[in-house]
């Protein structure tokens, strides 16, 4: 698409690379995912830095009529599938994903809410979630048996829930036990040495490993009420993967930066003494979002000297001292809640991922909203799911066939479960 005709309200990140590719992080971001689906990799982008585990899943080749149909093609043949399958499915997007995809979502959300939304459709057949792997594993562990969770591309993953794999946080917790003792049992006040807590952004072994062990899933949302219910469980924590996530929301709850030790896995003890873990509060996993770590202090304050009277709101995923720089932090519902209920035109500078920025700046023309970041680099991983895909997986489910079906074992599920359904009723803070 030409430069001229597109808008700063165009909500497309994709028309914006393909437009003027040099202005983002990578250029070929601006060529469909498949031509990079084949090799290892996160893909082009903000994450092309992170090495990637070996066996992670890899998209098949997407069929030439889908690769090579029109975006006005491919949004007709998905309008269509759906129509046609009415019910029987339900496509869930969330926030980052790219608004070519987006604007066919039935439910639109961060991970807490599409979790939610993924258990109010039993009698659906199928849910094609257009996210990341985590994501769509999720949803298999909180649908029912006879429901198939569709991922549109497997290659969509996640650079920090690779971080911390099950092999590296079994490792950790025998040798926390050999620092603190037997971790089941409990002091005079009842709370056991350490209680596991994982974002959400993790995978469904983690998330068992978290459920067999007496802990909980957090979200951005709620991860301020997890931290209270393992704090009154545990008399410490082990949050991973996203150190800052557990950093930023255990500050603001009082907890002294010099009682969150990190834990590196490729380090013994976690790089920490045995008695910095002793008297720690929160134990953090060295682990991070590469798209939230895009963002600086010099960015704010960049802003502040251009816009006077800006209004800086960044997720928690960022470093802490662009949460402090910040005026407020808060999760991709708690962004949108937050322009949504301005009352009178303010400008924002929004550090999170840029096309929920840019489809805000659309759907809010009254404000002026932009990112802290002015180069355009999308989450890579979310990023591949392209329309194309969409329409493929739906297309195909018309015709009686389920591809790309993300299922998680029984032995993982079941402690999953418990984890998830824990998180569940840790509703966020009004």
């Amino acid at each position: 698409m030409p430069t001229s005709t597109i808008s700063s309200t165009d909500p497309s990140v994709d028309h914006l690379i393909q437009a003027a590719p040099a202005e983002s992080c990578s250029t070929d971001l601006a060529a469909g995912p498949w031509t990079f689906d084949a090799v290892p990799g996160y893909g082009p982008g903000s994450s092309m830095g992170d090495v990637i585990p070996t066996g992670a899943p890899r998209q098949g080749d997407l069929p030439a009529e889908y690769r090579e149909a029109s975006e006005e093609d491919l949004d007709r043949r998905i309008r269509a599938a759906k129509t046609t399958l009415g019910d029987r499915v339900v496509v869930l997007g969330h926030f980052y994903q790219r608004e070519e995809v987006v604007q066919h979502a039935d439910y639109v959300g961060d991970s807490f809410q599409l979790a939610n939304a993924a258990l109010e459709h039993p009698g659906a057949e199928a849910i094609v979630f257009c996210g990341v792997h985590f994501m769509a594993e999720t949803a298999d562990l909180l649908s029912t048996p006879d429901q198939a969770v569709i991922l549109p591309n497997l290659a969509a993953g996640c650079s920090m829930a690779d971080m911390a794999d099950i092999d590296q946080v079994e490792d950790c917790w025998e040798q926390l036990a050999d620092v603190l003792g037997p971790l089941d049992a409990t002091d005079d006040s009842g709370r056991v040495p350490v209680i596991p807590v994982t974002y959400m952004n993790s995978s469904a072994a983690i998330k068992g490993f978290v459920g067999r062990h007496g802990g909980i899933v957090c979200t951005s949302s709620n991860a301020e009420t997890v931290l209270e219910w393992a704090f009154a469980r545990g008399q410490r924590v082990l949050f991973f993967p996203d150190q800052h996530l557990g950093r930023n929301t255990a500050k603001a709850m009082g907890v002294p930066l010099d009682r969150m030790p990190m834990w590196n896995p490729r380090r013994p003890l976690g790089g920490s003494s045995a008695a910095q873990l002793a008297d720690s509060k929160v134990i953090l996993w060295h682990g991070f979002c590469s798209v939230h770590r895009r963002f600086t202090v010099a960015q704010i304050d960049q802003a502040r000297a251009e816009h006077p009277g800006v209004r800086v709101i960044v997720h928690p995923e960022c470093p802490m001292e662009v949460v402090d720089a910040a005026d407020e932090a808060g999760s991709t519902d708690y962004i949108r809640r937050a322009i949504d209920g301005a009352a009178e035109p303010t400008t924002f500078a929004i550090g999170t991922e840029i096309n929920l920025v840019r489809r805000l700046a659309a759907q809010y023309p009254q404000h002026e909203i932009f990112c802290l970041d002015p180069v355009v680099c999308p989450c890579s991983t979310m990023y591949r799911i392209h329309p194309g895909y969409l329409a493929w997986v739906l297309e195909e489910l018309v015709a009686g066939r389920v591809v790309n079906r993300i299922s998680v074992t029984a032995d993982v599920a079941d402690p999953a479960r418990v984890a998830l359904e824990r998180m569940l009723a840790a509703k966020p803070r009004a």
